[in-house]
């Protein structure tokens, strides 16, 4: 696949330095969709796939993305229509190949080269995951998007996210929510309307109080392999290359 841009990048702006050096950027699949669109946004689609273009050219990190599937199918939504976990899984896995698809294009036509590398492999459609390629990909400056997970079943994106940064050596998993939730909260802000944005927060904090807004076993991985997540909401415009940057926004977990 050829590496030439298709089109100028036009959020491009001045350089500077990130918080980190290597990132995984988890979005997931309904941070993609809108009101408007229940599986992907066309607009929303071009404004990250801007964003991940723009924090590559200006801030110079390099970028692995982990995109969910939940906007096309979810593993537990086969359950309840009588089908096993693990072909539900499976499902989920496609869907979220079908997403990171539509990223890269959306990323490429941006400016910026992609590869996707899948845990499954389907050959016609993207490379099989190897770490030795993705990593190589990272240091010549590609955007990696990890498709399919881990390619096991019973496992969340968000797990696949952790275990994917500390195989490629990331810094950082930025976690992306969506639906207005910009951190983690002392309670779902949704139902609290006095619940507390935490700026920073530990670990075992996460874990022990239940904050809910990443699979808690990707919380520990992250803590056992020394993984920085930031929290913060991909929805709103611009906070993409904030995030990348070390602005302030969001929830931080270490």
């Amino acid at each position: 696949m050829a590496d030439s841009p298709s089109r100028t990048n036009p959020l491009t702006k001045v350089k500077r330095a990130p918080k980190w050096e290597r990132v995984v950027l988890k979005i997931s699949g309904e941070a993609l969709a809108s009101e408007t669109s229940d599986v992907v946004d066309a607009k929303v689609l071009e404004r990250i796939a801007l964003e991940v273009a723009d924090a590559r050219e200006t801030l110079g990190v390099e970028i692995a993305i982990v995109v969910g599937g939940g906007n096309i199918w979810r593993g537990t939504s086969g359950t309840h229509i009588g089908l096993d976990r693990a072909t539900s899984d499976h499902m989920g896995m496609l869907a979220t190949t079908m997403n990171s698809l539509a990223l890269q294009n959306a990323i490429e036509r941006a400016g910026q080269p992609t590869r996707v590398q899948t845990a499954i492999q389907m050959a016609e459609l993207a490379e099989p995951y190897i770490r030795r390629r993705a990593i190589r990909h990272l240091e010549k400056g590609r955007v990696v998007i990890l498709a399919a997970g881990m390619g096991s079943p019973y496992f969340t994106t968000d797990t696949a996210a952790a275990l994917r940064a500390a195989e490629i050596g990331a810094s950082a998993v930025l976690k992306g929510t969506h639906s207005g939730i910009d951190g983690i909260y002392s309670a779902d802000p949704k139902l609290e309307p006095n619940a507390t944005l935490y700026e920073e927060v530990g670990y075992m904090d996460v874990i022990s109080k239940g904050l809910a807004v990443m699979d808690m076993t990707a919380i520990t991985f992250c803590q056992d392999n020394h993984i920085e997540i930031l929290v913060f909401d991909v929805s709103a415009v611009g906070n993409v290359v904030r995030a990348m940057a070390g602005e302030r926004l969001g929830t931080l977990v270490r």
